[in-house]
């Protein structure tokens, strides 16, 4: 290929992208003159491309949208990452995604140069997924986030039932704005109608959703940032439960074994000591996860974790006792001596 034809292919793939491209931008990225940038756009032209140009420090070069366009042009770089993305990113949470992406990278790979397919092979044959940790939660529908997408581009009211965590179920009826993706959830972010205010719905709890046909006037949204919004209400949910406790420990060495449980900072009171806010689902959480530290503690608050922590030692007491450890009196005095405890207030 002539350098003149790769970099035409090269404009052309840079003007597929929905935006505005300076002149001065589109030449950096080329490597060329702007004057070179005004010659391809003109040859594109007389190519029967539709490339628009508008004046003024926002103006720039883009094709004229709502036109039919030649098949999509990716350079090497896009094609190898779009066909990565197609063998590993699908991961079960929407249904059907495994089956559309195989497809899709089959229709792919047959159109890829031969220097490219090989090194999406190669990447392939390389490359194993495990399976996450933590229990999968069940496949979205497709189906369902195409009709709560459309209905939030085309600003229209959505009917649905949902099951809340507890399993209890309710009517909606909402005007949706974004879907957010977290962890291997997805998310609805929209303002319930009858409750008068914003919530998020787990799509997975989303129940025979349908437009009601009517449109809704766009509110502003609750956030600038919806994603870590929606981040910031999961985080909520999941952080019930909150306690303080002072740690006999360095605070740097606490803050580095709690991580995600501590909520807000890690107060320093003496050089081998600090206070921590704790934030978990439950105080028998937080009690499980302040025994792994190794050092002495005390609860400030509340106290429910204290008795948290009093039945748990306890539990271990007798479980060492039952292993002939000499008695659960025996033993409860060894785990308070040996591990961490917390003194009455």
């Amino acid at each position: 290929m002539s350098d003149t034809s790769a970099r035409l292919f090269r404009l052309l793939s840079l003007l597929q992208a929905p935006r505005e491209w300076p002149g001065p931008e589109l030449a950096a990225r080329l490597h060329v003159s702007e004057r070179t940038v005004r010659n391809d756009v003109q040859r594109l032209r007389d190519l029967g491309y539709p490339v628009n140009a508008t004046r003024g420090s926002v103006g720039g070069y883009r094709l004229a949208s709502g036109t039919a366009m030649p098949p999509l042009l990716l350079d090497d770089d896009e094609a190898v990452a779009v066909a990565v993305s197609l063998r590993t990113a699908s991961g079960g949470e929407v249904a059907g995604l495994d089956e559309s992406s195989v497809r899709a990278l089959t229709k792919l790979q047959q159109v890829l140069p031969a220097r490219l397919r090989g090194q999406v092979e190669a990447l392939g044959a390389a490359t194993s997924r495990a399976e996450p940790w933590r229990r999968r939660q069940a496949p979205v529908d497709g189906s369902l986030l195409a009709l709560l997408a459309g209905a939030a581009g085309a600003r229209e009211v959505v009917r649905f039932g949902y099951a809340d965590h507890a399993g209890a179920g309710s009517e909606r009826r909402v005007e949706p704005y974004r879907l957010v993706t977290l962890g291997q959830r997805w998310y609805l972010v929209a303002f319930d109608v009858h409750r008068d205010d914003w919530r998020t719905f787990r799509v997975d709890r989303v129940r025979e959703a349908r437009s009601v046909g009517h449109r809704f006037r766009a509110r502003d949204l609750p956030s600038e940032d919806v994603a870590a919004w929606v981040a910031q209400k999961t985080r909520q949910v999941l952080h019930r439960s909150t306690a303080t406790v002072r740690v006999a420990a360095p605070a740097a060495e606490v803050q580095g074994r709690l991580g995600h449980w501590v909520e807000g900072t890690v107060e320093t009171s003496r050089p081998d000591s600090c206070v921590v806010r704790l934030a978990g689902p439950s105080v028998t959480g937080t009690a499980f996860w302040l025994g792994t530290l190794g050092h002495e503690f005390e609860v400030l608050e509340p106290p429910e974790l204290l008795d948290a922590v009093r039945d748990l030692g306890e539990r271990y007491a007798r479980a060492a006792g039952a292993s002939g450890g000499g008695g659960g009196a025996a033993a409860l005095g060894r785990a308070r001596r040996d591990g961490p405890r917390a003194p009455a207030r």
